[in-house]
């Protein structure tokens, strides 16, 4: 364990971007694959089932414990990927580990520190990252079935994740285990599923969520929806921002940024409520 303790150290010490920790010493454990990444004050590490994704945020002061706790006796492999080379760790069947260096081409080198606008754009770290598996997305036409960007979607998808972006920002630094939100006017609600995903499978914070629309029609496909993704506590209810009395405390109210007093009720309704939160936007997939 201190040689291991030490390479990792040695990692952290480098220029990495990520951190790959992979092959599970055993079947039963519950992650195939886990990503530490840098963040501006913290890193993220990213823990991969076959159909899901968790993350853990971990202060740069204590990444060092948590990736040696994570890895001692549970994987067998580390890969630490900096601009100019790759870092392994191989660890044997009966603990002792082996650290080498692979120094990358200058091509690729070349091709890292100077990449395109697009490429630019595809290699940023989004919090609803590539290889998600995001059913919302899906049927929207922004991830393809393996959970790629369509490229004629790549906007649309930037735009989704700086809203998430901006959750996260006020979410991520507050010790939140349960919230209830109120999306007003939710239409095809797009938007309500990728926000319920984040909470609960990013964040991994207990959600009730209901979504309010005047279209029965969009209502029954949105609960159809619900259930078909298996998300069992967004519900959706025919009604009018005016006069809506919530089942619960609210602490976040979600609103389409609408004409008319549509924005108006939502707000004095958040007011009322003393929610925590009012996130009010355009930002509609329809």
């Amino acid at each position: 364990m201190a040689d291991l303790e030490q390479y990792i150290s040695m990692i952290l010490g480098t220029d990495f971007k990520k951190i790959i920790i992979s092959n599970p010493a055993t079947k039963s454990e519950k992650y195939q694959k886990m990503v530490v990444e840098k963040k501006k004050d913290f890193c993220q590490i990213a823990k991969y089932t076959e159909k899901q994704v968790f993350h853990e945020n971990v202060k740069a002061d204590a990444v060092l414990g948590r990736c040696v706790e994570l890895i001692d006796g549970h994987y067998r492999q580390v890969n630490g990927m900096a601009e100019d080379a790759e870092h392994i760790i191989l660890i044997s069947k009966n603990g002792r580990s082996s650290y080498k260096v692979k120094r990358l081409a200058t091509e690729a080198v070349r091709v890292v520190q100077e990449p395109s606008s697009s490429e630019h754009n595809r290699k940023k770290n989004y919090i609803l990252s590539e290889g998600m598996n995001i059913e919302p997305l899906v049927d929207m036409g922004v991830f393809t079935r393996d959970g790629r960007v369509v490229n004629s979607m790549y906007d649309k998808y930037k735009q989704i994740n700086r809203f998430v972006e901006i959750l996260n920002d006020e979410i991520s630094s507050l010790k939140t285990k349960k919230l209830n939100v109120i999306d007003f006017g939710c239409g095809k609600s797009y938007l309500t599923f990728v926000v319920y995903y984040y909470l609960t499978e990013v964040m991994g914070i207990e959600v009730n969520m209901i979504g309010l629309d005047l279209k029965a029609d969009v209502i029954d496909k949105c609960n159809k929806a619900a259930e078909k993704y298996h998300y069992d506590k967004l519900k959706f209810e025919l009604g009018d921002i005016n006069g809506y009395k919530a089942p619960f405390d609210v602490d976040m109210v979600i609103t389409l940024h609408a004409c008319d007093t549509a924005t108006d009720y939502a707000l004095y309704n958040a007011i009322q409520w003393k929610a925590m939160w009012l996130q009010d936007t355009a930002l509609r997939v329809h």
